[in-house]
C-alpha cells in the first residue's frame, strides 16, 4: 500500500471508532436518563410512604388504660 492508502485506512477506522463511540455515548446517556427518571418517581414515592408511616400509630395495641378489664375481674 502506498502511504496515501494507509492514511485513508487509518482516517476509516477512526471514522469508524468515532461513529461507534458516539452511538455508546447516546445509548448510556438514554440509560442515565431513564434511571435518573426512576430515581426522581422512587423519592416521590417514598416521601409518601415516609409521610404514610408517621401518620400511623406506634402501635396497633391500645394503652392499658384504655384496655377494658379481663372478665374475671
Amino acid at each position: 500500500m502506498n502511504e496515501i492508502q494507509q492514511l485513508q485506512s487509518r482516517l476509516d477506522e477512526l471514522e469508524m471508532k468515532l461513529a461507534f463511540q458516539e452511538q455508546t455515548i447516546d445509548e448510556l446517556n438514554d440509560a442515565l436518563t431513564k434511571q435518573q427518571f426512576m430515581i426522581d418517581r422512587m423519592e416521590v414515592q417514598l416521601k409518601f410512604m415516609v409521610g404514610k408511616v408517621k401518620g400511623m400509630q406506634t402501635s396497633n395495641m391500645a394503652d392499658e388504660s384504655e384496655e377494658t378489664p379481663p372478665p374475671h375481674y
